[in-house]
């Protein structure tokens, strides 16, 4: 038996006050099982690795890269972030990191040595209007960007950073479009994300804020190539969901090789996340500032079904340039895994290695010169001004920005003759799962689609229509029963089907630590409140 000095002491009000900690715990417990239920029943794309996936204001989702349909002089790039926002995610909605623990990037190489002449990089800052008496996004409807109803506000300054290191200002102090809380609190949404896009230097214009996420795709394609039997296809994955969007447009003699779009007109694009501290000691970043990369983005999918699960973080701290000196992921662009999947799995013959022709798709560009596929589409060799024994093999999106915009996009792209399209850049219709599943199976090469996978997911359009301007972007959802930008019926609602049903059992668990904490809360208090009446 414990000697009775080292027993615990354990009296009436220590214990009823426990009682009342634990109902607390349970009931913030139940809140949580509600919150995070979202996002752990679902699976994307987007989580493309597994350090960056419990990461998501650093988690980069996709990037675009497209001629400007309404303004063929410039080019639109955009970049998102934070995969499935779920609308009405309060009371702490979604917002970008601030600058001083992170920085969003998109970069430019227009040279075609894999390390960026040109980056553009957002640092983002937030005000709370007040802190100490409001637990509210905002206090009343918002009808401005300065509207003092507002609580909760980010701005942004907006600088470009050349191949020698020069940085310069285009704007300062920039308001993010905020999230959209719902109707009553943002009556007007769209008039919100116009007064978010803005002029600055340089004949730019820039926008910031939340967007509904573009991509669409049926991401059931990861159990086992939709179901094994092609069963699991023609639901939207993202459908409901926002993203944090960053975008530009841009004049084309400003991204190109000596400024001259015409002789120069390829670039690649990719977008980047430093984080600081990451990887790094706190005495060290003391020292130094730390910052580290932690995401990037070029072409869609490398990440997610290229790369092995091995090297999926690495990938994602590498810079184009270091590409080809990582040899176990150049061998798996060479000798891919998927085709060998889908021939396990459907009886598909895997296309005959090595695949020189999804090297080119993917680190060298398109042209005669660099290939198997007969075309001159997007490689930097085709630039006149371009030194090609500095030109090497990295990962990027590329495009050509002398194809003009095409007056009829086709979804499929490059695939189908469309040349303004993936993976010559990428707009927002391009249908980059189903582009990428025939790309993988040879028919970039062959000039034919596989017919046994010429459905391919069944998601061939988003789940509402983009704009026609700058920034193209869908507004954002503001949650179920509303469409985007809020008012009238929601095209989708905030959860799809399937994430409804997996919700069910995590409300009931919800609902059962939610009747426990308020069952300890109601005797925990009834017993101090017992007691404190027999002191008195």
């Amino acid at each position: 038996m414990t000697p009775s000095r080292f027993r615990p002491r354990v009296t009436r009000r220590r214990f009823d006050r426990a009682l009342l900690s634990l109902g607390a715990v349970a009931l913030v417990g139940a809140v949580g099982v509600t919150t995070l239920a979202p996002t752990v029943s679902s699976a994307s794309s987007h989580r493309e690795a597994p350090l960056i996936a419990g990461d998501p204001r650093a988690d980069n989702t996709d990037v675009y890269a497209f001629s400007s349909p309404d303004r063929p002089d410039t080019v639109t790039l955009i970049a998102n972030w934070i995969p499935f926002e779920e609308p009405d995610g309060g009371p702490n909605f979604y917002s970008f990191a601030d600058e001083d623990s992170a920085r969003y990037n998109i970069k430019i190489d227009n040279t075609g040595d894999g390390r960026p002449d040109l980056t553009y990089t957002w640092k983002f800052r937030t005000r709370i209007r007040d802190a100490e008496n409001q637990f509210l996004y905002n206090t009343g409807p918002v009808t401005s960007l300065n509207d003092r109803d507002l609580n909760v506000r980010q701005t942004y300054c907006l600088t470009v950073t050349d191949a020698h290191g020069r940085t310069r200002t285009l704007a300062k102090n920039v308001p993010v479009a905020p999230s959209n809380v719902g109707p009553a609190s943002m009556p007007d949404y769209g008039a919100l994300r116009d007064q978010a896009v803005r002029p600055v230097r340089g004949g730019i214009t820039a926008f910031a804020g939340q967007a509904e996420d573009p991509f669409f795709a049926d991401l059931r394609v990861f159990d086992l190539l939709y179901g094994g039997d092609l069963s699991e296809r023609g639901s939207d994955t993202l459908a409901g969901y926002n993203v944090n969007t960053v975008a530009l447009q841009i004049p084309k003699e400003k991204l190109a090789l000596r400024h001259d779009a015409e002789s120069n007109p390829v670039v690649g694009v990719w977008s980047t996340t430093d984080r600081r501290g990451a990887g790094v000691t706190e005495e060290r970043a003391k020292k130094h500032d730390g910052w580290r990369q932690v995401s990037r983005l070029g072409n869609p999918l490398v990440n997610e079904v290229v790369v092995p699960l091995k090297y999926k973080d690495a990938f994602n701290t590498l810079s184009p340039y270091q590409d080809r000196t990582v040899q176990p992921v150049v061998d798996k662009v060479l000798d891919p895994i998927l085709p060998k999947l889908i021939e396990q799995i459907y009886g598909i013959p895997a296309p005959e290695t090595p695949r020189r022709d999804l090297f080119e798709i993917y680190l060298t560009g398109i042209c005669r010169e660099c290939g198997p596929i007969d075309a001159d589409l997007n490689a930097h060799r085709l630039n006149e001004d371009a030194n090609a024994k500095k030109i090497v093999p990295a990962e990027e999106l590329r495009l050509n920005m002398a194809v003009p915009p095409a007056a009829d996009p086709n979804r499929l792209g490059v695939l189908a003759g469309d040349l303004a399209g993936f993976p010559n850049g990428r707009r927002l219709t391009d249908d980059v799962l189903d582009i990428s599943l025939q790309a993988v199976e040879g028919a970039a090469q062959t000039g034919e689609l596989v017919p046994e996978l010429a459905e391919g997911d069944r998601v061939d359009t988003n789940d509402v229509p983009f704009g026609d301007r700058f920034p193209y972007l869908a507004l954002p959802f503001a949650g179920p029963g509303d469409a985007p930008g809020g008012g009238g019926p929601a095209a989708q609602s905030g959860h799809s089907a399937d994430a409804m049903s997996l919700l069910q059992p995590v409300n009931a668990a919800s609902a059962g630590l939610a009747g426990l904490g308020l069952a300890l809360l109601g005797t925990g208090g009834f017993r101090l409140l017992r007691g404190r009446n027999k002191q008195d």
